[in-house]
């Protein structure tokens, strides 16, 4: 039996369901996926803390976009945490970054402290740094549990020599988790890249229930996904990409 463990990352409760029914070992659970994934609602999170026999990691991140925070982004995203860690969680996934694009020691220090003793995942702000080697040894020294990346690349099948070697850099020190595998891909990145952990989403494009729908109004600005579509996490695909992985892994 394969040992490899799978986080997917999921925006509802029906997703955390779906994954831990596919056989997944926690969720990352995230609201604004259309942004990279934003903190979810606290009624969501009591709520996801009622399903047993899965793991429920939650995002930290205030808004999309960068990962430079300013002092009152820094203040809600601590209060997110207190609040958060009340609901009894099992994890905590959050980045910072300094001007520069390197890890922002003193910031990650302040959420990693405020988020103990849950599980810290550094999330794909790992993929933005200059020096990848570097941020790796850096999260090391914050102790920091895992970090999520795409091998700085815009797939993970395209990052995976550079994933390669952060596995073999971090040794036991910390688990590099590589993110965004697909059925498709799934047996070229376990084969590069030795990981023992995998990050990804597995949602399907489900229409909405409305019969009646107005083609001329949209909640969301000129960009905007289709107003009466949604996309979800289906137990068939997660379990899917699950078995390429193991089968990859022997």
């Amino acid at each position: 039996m394969s040992d490899i463990r799978f986080e997917i990352c999921v925006d509802s409760i029906r997703g955390i369901v779906a994954a831990r029914d596919a056989g997944a070992a926690r969720v990352e659970l995230c609201a604004g996926l259309i942004e990279g994934g934003t903190t979810p609602s606290l009624g969501t999170i009591l709520v996801a803390r009622e399903i047993q026999n899965i793991g429920i990691h939650v995002i930290i991140r205030p808004r999309g976009g960068d990962f430079l925070y300013g002092v009152e982004e820094l203040v809600a995203m601590e209060t997110d945490i207190a609040t958060i860690k009340s609901a009894g969680v099992d994890g905590f996934v959050f980045g910072a970054l300094d001007p520069d694009g390197n890890i922002d020691v003193a910031v990650t220090k302040r959420l990693i402290d405020r988020a103990r003793p849950a599980s810290i995942t550094f999330h794909r702000a790992f993929d933005m740094t200059p020096d990848p080697m570097a941020a790796l040894e850096t999260l090391i020294e914050l102790g920091v549990d895992r970090v999520l990346t795409t091998g700085q690349a815009p797939t993970v099948l395209e990052g995976a020599e550079l994933v390669r070697d952060l596995v073999k850099a971090a040794g036991d020190r910390i688990i590099v988790m590589p993110g965004g595998i697909t059925e498709r891909t799934a047996a070229r990145v376990v084969g590069t890249t030795g990981a023992r952990e995998y990050h990804f989403a597995a949602l399907t494009p489900t229409p909405s229930a409305m019969r009646f729908r107005r083609g001329d109004v949209y909640m969301g600005g000129e960009l905007r996904p289709p107003e009466y579509d949604r996309l979800d996490t289906h137990v068939q695909p997660v379990a899917s990409i699950i078995a390429a992985a193991n089968k990859a892994s022997g």
